[in-house]
């Protein structure tokens, strides 16, 4: 029997925080809070990181922004995602660019702030203002969410609830099986995720994949896949 891992693999390592006072130099807590500004952080966030840093005491922030470094290592060489995310941000996004009149792009943006029972969430945000684009997506979307029910959802133990709403569709990403994951293979199972939908989502709105097609190919990829999300 496959047993599930409760516990989320990004946030295993979460600590309980508590206030502390300490004694510090005006010098350092002003070179801190510079630094701290210029990260996008607060003054907390950024001695918490620093001394966890210093001790060897991984954090959440910490294996994220090693997931997101991954992803970035990962897709980068192909040219047709364009990662970008900020340091301590706990998500990051990828953009695409559709071959359609005025080359519109879609932008992937994968959340990893789970909680117990989900990874994250996958958001594909696309804007555009034409009525037969949109059909056309809201179609790939509706293929994408059924194909995944019936070929992925027996495998993970439950329905994937996806989401369309207007300019977005979510998709949860579903906790990893069995033992911990490194950060390496949750970004390689992210990015190969994402890399597919691209890939397929492009074929069907050219015209070059029907949906039969798409099905297919997703049936193919998901023989090879070493890990489920």
């Amino acid at each position: 029997m496959i047993r599930y891992s409760k516990e989320n693999p990004v946030r295993r390592c979460m600590m309980k925080k508590n206030l502390y006072s300490l004694t510090l130099s005006d010098e350092v807590v002003r070179e801190v809070d510079a630094l701290a500004h210029r990260l996008g952080t607060n003054r907390s966030a950024l001695v918490n990181r620093i001394l966890s840093e210093y001790v060897s005491v991984p954090t959440p922030e910490r294996r994220i922004n090693d997931i997101f470094e991954a992803i970035e290592s990962l897709v980068s060489p192909s040219r047709e995602l364009v990662p970008f995310f900020a340091p301590n941000s706990q998500s990051m996004s990828l953009k695409s660019s559709l071959a359609y009149k005025y080359r519109p792009t879609v932008k992937y943006e994968v959340d990893l702030g789970g909680g117990e029972d989900t990874l994250g969430t996958l958001n594909v945000v696309f804007r555009t203002q034409s009525a037969e684009l949109i059909a056309a997506l809201t179609d790939f979307f509706r293929l994408w969410a059924r194909i995944e029910n019936v070929c992925l959802a027996p495998a993970l133990g439950g329905t994937i609830a996806c989401s369309l709403y207007d300019g977005r569709f979510v998709r949860p990403l579903a906790m990893p099986r069995g033992h911990a994951r490194s950060a390496e293979d949750i970004a390689s199972a992210i990015s190969a995720y994402v890399q597919l939908f691209d890939r397929l989502l492009k074929g069907y709105l050219s015209g070059d994949l029907s949906a039969k097609d798409v099905e297919l190919a997703y049936r193919g990829d998901l023989r090879g896949r070493g890990l489920l999300i």
